[in-house]
């Protein structure tokens, strides 16, 4: 029997396109060897993020069951399960960075911005993470927004490191 649970009228399997992308993904890969791997980080790619139902969903059509799913969604840190902002903004904590004061980094963007790691800006601006290193070892603490790093980072720069990002039109 099918695992059912309720979904949101927002989630991209209760929308016609979005579900239709999907169904798409799963057409051109289900047969594939690593198919599973491949449909992820395509819906990925495609559609942002993988939801609870997106993963019943994908399971359901494949005939694997959902904890095989979300196995892998959970593994790989890169899968996330809920939308994340038009800005990733990631604290290293590796131990360089850890010692060097991303833990005050983090307590300030949790100030300026009013979310915790994990969660995602209001606006969709911003979300903000904890990764481990990012082999910047040398440039402690270290900041990833969207693709760039920015080292030495104190507390009282990071406003003026968001700063455009959650501005109207920001990046």
């Amino acid at each position: 029997m099918l695992k059912q649970i309720d979904i949101p009228e927002n989630d991209p399997v209760a929308v016609a396109d979005r579900r239709a992308l999907i169904d798409e993904i799963l057409a051109a890969n289900k047969d594939r060897p690593g198919g599973l791997m491949v449909i992820l980080n395509e819906v990925q790619s495609k559609i942002g993020f993988i939801s609870e139902p997106m993963q019943l969903y994908i399971a359901n059509r494949l005939h694997v069951p959902v904890s095989t799913v979300h196995g892998v969604v959970s593994f790989y840190s890169f899968f996330t399960t809920t939308p994340r902002g038009r800005h990733t903004i990631k604290f290293c904590m590796g131990t360089a960075c850890y010692v060097g004061g991303a833990p005050q980094l983090i307590e300030k963007a949790k100030q300026v911005l009013g979310i915790e790691p994990g969660q995602t800006t209001k606006d969709g601006a911003i979300t903000l993470e904890i990764c481990r290193c990012v082999g910047a070892c040398s440039q402690a603490p270290v900041v990833v927004v969207d693709e760039d790093s920015h080292g030495r980072v104190r507390p009282n720069k990071f406003p003026q490191l968001v700063r455009g990002l959650t501005e109207p039109g920001g990046n």
